[in-house]
């Protein structure tokens, strides 16, 4: 009695006979037609695919096989809708890939990509749980596959976590992710890699099983060439480019073959062969072939300037072919008469809601589920965050805007016999000693140390050396000469007006220490001469300058330069601090390959950018309130405005902060050019924004530049609030607030037009 042929045979018949005849695109889960895709520059192009066609039929296993970096990567991220062609048509499930309601990238394709993709906090639970969301979902159907998934894909229990799985264990999640949702067309890069024979075998009989009844179509891609003889279809791609695409058998019969590997090495060998001489290492692989007819000529502007020449990948050492040699495509070309022309796409009515509508609801609530799960899963991390610019706030008032301490003075005083003589301090109108009056009222009311000398030679020796940062020469008849100004007048002798004088010799190549160091010995003497003329009876308005300085309309009488930068420094340290984070948190998910599966799955980048500006808030708001009582309520900074104001104007520099890190993060494609990115524009924003210096004392070209970025008219919007108590009704304060909210609908809008069009 003879055995019937089985049911995966029946069904590859079935798949001969469709492809046998003339098809249109609706009768294909996927057909690519003339797919270029070229990366480099314009004039220096490099092929990546080159005329590739491809079609697959509904409800098939298709087996996407070649060497590494021949192109299959590329080519599925083309299907999927994450990389454009530059020539050539793909059309997936009814319509073209990315285009209003084809579902692709969406719900309909389940994509399992190379990477691990997957967030090792999570547990596999709550990995399958957010998939399932953004998959349209409910938490119940989610539920009731995670117990099918576990003992399908021999998993440990639910509830671990996924970094702590092996690496085939993980990869088996990650699958488990693609299959959830049961979607139309699955792409699976690799699924099989590092799962033993018995699993592997399993997961095999559960595509075939899903594409038994033409719901689910497969395209998978391998290194372990031979199980894929349990496709129906497979094709074979070397240096972008098909070498055949047919099924397993019929290409082991036709190339008269033992496996599949043997079947790519000889088609690798066949397409080495146009135009070139064979090498004798080669010679009788290539003679023992036997080789039926394959249709399309091989175009010699087809050939591709690559490591042309060697068979390599995965499938076999690098066997050098020639030392001038080229790949051309040795697949037959579709015939133009066999191809009828295309069809429109299937699209579905479109309404002006479904325009209007920039988000979904249940992707909303799964991505702000997974920032939130993913901070509670890292609460060190989170308070290193939230307590950093509290950190940095403490530093600033701690360290900036005081008075310097302890400045050494080297001291001439002629008036005494130094050093057999100290000088004493003498009080009254008839003290003989009025500079040792003065030396000792500054030593006790300013932070200056005096050092005495014998000589200039000693005094001078002691600041060029840098041990001292001034010398003070006092004349050896001081006192009597500045009795002689005062008693006399304008008659005073000429050698009484030098006399009088306190040489200072100064170091200024500190000018902070010299500016502090000028306006202790002038105020200094000042005020101990206004005390003297007291002690004399006379009247101290002679000892005033003929310019009076009232009570300030505004500040303090003394204002310190801790007032005037704690604006800046405050939005300085907010805006930097959410670039650092928001940037980092999207580098991690794109370069982990999780930013990429979610938007395959239909995640769009308007919705994962609203979902970290929600998310991001909080932790941004921790960090205000943090800054904002630390800076003003414990170190009493000076705050004479609206609580209320001070408090959005912070938060709109940290949102702006935020989107300025979303731009950074999709520019940039790693960590490390990001951090440059970040520090190169830290700098001029500091400098040119007027915190360490007003603006109106830069050049006109640089003041321009600096009304433009994003924080100078915050800066000042926020000064003019907590020096001059303004409201939001004058122009400088809501200027500020204008400024910030232009600068984030900028940064924005260049981070969603990134995210959509950066697609390779």
């Amino acid at each position: 009695m003879t055995e019937g042929p089985t049911d995966l045979e029946l069904r590859r018949r079935q798949f001969k006979g469709q492809m046998s005849t003339v098809q249109t695109r609706r009768q294909n889960a996927v057909c690519v037609r003339r797919a270029c895709k070229r990366y480099g520059t314009k004039n220096n192009p490099y092929v990546i695919l080159d005329g590739l066609n491809m079609t697959v039929p509904k409800g098939c296993i298709y087996g996407l096989l070649g060497a590494s970096g021949c192109g299959k990567t590329t080519l599925l991220n083309c299907i999927v809708g994450r990389k454009r062609l530059n020539s050539g048509e793909i059309w997936v499930l009814g319509g073209t890939p990315g285009s209003r309601g084809s579902g692709v990238p969406g719900p309909r394709v389940g994509y399992m990509p190379q990477e691990i993709a997957l967030y090792g906090e999570f547990t596999i639970r709550e990995t399958l749980k957010y998939f399932g969301w953004i998959s349209d979902m409910t938490t119940e159907q989610v539920e009731a596959k995670v117990d099918f998934f576990v003992n399908f894909l021999m998993l440990p229990d639910a509830d671990r976590q996924v970094k702590h799985l092996s690496g085939g264990q993980q990869r088996r999640v990650s699958l488990a992710a693609t299959l959830l949702h049961e979607p139309e067309l699955l792409i699976l890069d690799e699924p099989t890699v590092g799962v033993d024979p018995l699993l592997r075998n399993n997961i095999w009989s559960h595509l075939v099983e899903i594409t038994k009844h033409g719901r689910t179509t497969v395209i998978i891609t391998t290194h372990y060439i031979d199980e894929t003889r349990q496709a129906h279809l497979i094709g074979l791609m070397r240096g972008g480019y098909f070498l055949a695409e047919e099924s397993p058998e019929r290409l082991i019969s036709r190339f008269n073959a033992d496996s599949l590997e043997d079947v790519f090495l000889k088609l690798s060998v066949i397409q080495n062969m146009g135009k070139r001489r064979r090498s004798s290492i080669l010679q009788s692989v290539t003679d023992s072939i036997q080789v039926p007819p394959i249709g399309g000529a091989v175009n010699d502007a087809a050939v591709l300037d690559d490591e042309v020449g060697e068979i390599s990948g995965e499938f076999g050492d690098n066997v050098s072919m020639s030392s001038r040699t080229g790949r051309v495509s040795i697949a037959p070309e579709p015939l133009a008469e066999t191809q009828p022309e295309l069809p429109p796409d299937d699209r579905p009515e479109v309404s002006l809601k479904d325009y209007l509508k920039i988000v979904k609801m249940n992707h909303m609530q799964a991505l702000i589920w997974k920032n939130f799960l993913w901070m509670w899963r890292n609460i060190p991390i989170m308070m290193f965050i939230i307590g950093l610019p509290v950190g940095q706030i403490i530093l600033f008032c701690w360290s900036i805007g005081h008075d310097p301490l302890g400045i050494k003075l080297s001291v001439i005083n002629k008036e005494i016999d130094y050093p057999n003589e100290k000088c004493a301090e003498m009080s009254g109108c008839n003290s003989t000693r009025l500079s040792c009056n003065y030396l000792d009222y500054i030593v006790k009311n300013y932070s200056v140390v005096l050092e005495y000398y014998g000589n200039e030679e000693d005094a001078r020796r002691r600041v060029e050396k840098g041990h001292t940062w001034a010398m003070l020469v006092v004349p050896h008849n001081f006192s009597d000469s500045l009795r002689s100004r005062l008693d006399n007048g304008r008659d005073v002798p000429q050698w009484d007006l030098l006399t009088s004088s306190i040489g200072v010799y100064q170091d200024k190549s500190n000018e902070n220490i010299a500016s502090y160091i000028q306006r202790d010995l002038l105020f200094g003497f000042q005020n101990f001469f206004i005390g003297y003329l007291e002690s004399c009876d006379v009247n101290t308005k002679i000892a005033s300058l003929p310019i009076k300085y009232e009570k300030p309309i505004y500040g303090y009488k003394q204002p310190d330069f801790t007032d005037f930068a704690s604006p800046g420094v405050v939005l300085t340290i907010i805006f930097f601090m959410a670039v650092a984070l928001t940037s980092g948190a999207m580098l991690i998910e794109r370069n982990e390959g999780i930013l990429e599966r979610s938007l395959v799955n239909g995640i769009s980048g308007v919705e994962i950018l609203f979902s970290q500006v929600f998310t991001q808030f909080v932790v941004m708001l921790c960090q205000t309130i943090m800054v904002i009582l630390f800076a003003f309520v414990v170190f009493n900074l000076t705050q004479e405005g609206s609580w209320v104001l001070v408090f959005v104007i912070t938060i709109l520099a940290g949102m702006c902060g935020m989107c300025f890190g979303f731009v950074v993060s999709c520019i940039c494609d790693n960590e490390r050019s990001a951090t440059y990115m970040a520090l190169g524009s830290f700098l001029p924003i500091v400098m040119l924004c007027g915190i360490i210096w007003p603006i109106e004392a830069m050049n006109d070209y640089l003041r321009l530049i600096s009304n433009v970025l994003p924080l100078t008219q915050a800066t000042e919007s926020l000064r003019c609030i907590l020096a001059r108590a303004w409201t939001i009704s004058n122009p400088v304060v809501y200027g500020g607030f204008i400024s910030l909210g232009v600068w984030i609908l900028v940064f924005l809008t260049i981070s969603i037009l990134v995210l959509k069009f950066k697609k390779g």
